[in-house]
C-alpha cells in the first residue's frame, strides 16, 4: 500500500538540500586566491617604497640647499680674506709710494734733478694701474663720507656747500673698495647776519 506524502514535505526536503549545497554569499567574499593577496602585499610594499623616496628626495633637497649655501659663504669669506690681505699689501706699497713723491718734491724745491724719481713714480703708477688701483678724483667734487674724510674747513661762500677745495693725501680705490679715503679741505658757507636800524 503507496502513501502519498504532502507536497509540503518534498518542498521543505528540497530547500534543505539546496541550503546545505550552496555556500553562504559572506564565505564567497571572504574567500580570496593566493595571487590576489600578494597583489595587495606588493601594493602596501610599493606604497611603502614610494614613502621613502619621497622622504629620501626631500632630504636630500635639503642637504643640496645647506651644501650650496655653505659654498657661497666660503667662497665669501675666502674672497674677503684674499681682499684684507691684498688691500694690506698695497696700502703698504702706496705708503713707500708717498714717500717717493715728498721726495721729489723736496728735491724740485731745491732745484735738484728728479729725473730718477721720475722714472721711478712711473713705474709705481704703472704698477698701480695694472693692479686695479686709482686714485680718488676730489677737487671740486661734493663732500662724500665714502670717499673722502674731511680734515679742515674753508669759509668760501661762492662755492657749493660740502665743496671740496684741496686735496691733503690722496685716496685710492681698488677694483671697487675704497682702501684709503682722500683727506680733503672742504667749504662752508657762512651767512653773517647784520643789524639793521628799523
Amino acid at each position: 500500500m503507496r502513501t502519498n506524502l504532502p507536497d509540503s514535505h518534498d518542498e521543505t526536503a528540497k530547500d534543505q538540500l539546496e541550503t546545505v549545497g550552496e555556500p553562504k554569499e559572506s564565505e564567497v567574499e571572504n574567500k580570496t586566491s593566493p595571487e590576489q593577496d600578494n597583489i595587495e602585499e606588493l601594493k602596501s610594499q610599493l606604497e611603502k617604497e614610494t614613502e621613502k623616496v619621497t622622504s629620501y628626495e626631500k632630504k636630500i633637497q635639503y642637504l643640496l640647499a645647506d651644501f650650496e649655501n655653505l659654498k657661497k659663504r666660503t667662497e665669501t669669506d675666502v674672497q674677503n680674506r684674499v681682499n684684507s690681505i691684498i688691500d694690506g699689501i698695497i696700502l703698504k706699497f702706496l705708503s713707500i709710494y708717498d714717500d717717493f713723491v715728498r721726495a721729489k718734491e723736496a728735491l724740485s724745491k731745491q732745484g735738484a734733478k728728479t729725473e730718477g724719481l721720475d722714472a721711478i713714480l712711473k713705474n709705481m703708477d704703472s704698477f698701480l694701474s695694472e693692479s686695479g688701483v686709482r686714485p680718488i678724483e676730489v677737487v671740486g667734487e661734493i663732500f662724500d663720507p665714502k670717499l673722502h674724510e674731511a680734515m679742515s674747513i674753508k669759509d668760501d661762500p661762492s662755492l657749493d656747500e660740502n665743496t671740496v677745495t684741496a686735496e691733503l693725501r690722496k685716496g685710492y680705490i681698488l677694483k671697487d673698495r675704497v682702501i684709503r679715503p682722500s683727506l680733503v679741505e672742504i667749504s662752508k658757507r657762512r651767512i653773517k647776519e647784520t643789524n639793521k636800524d628799523g
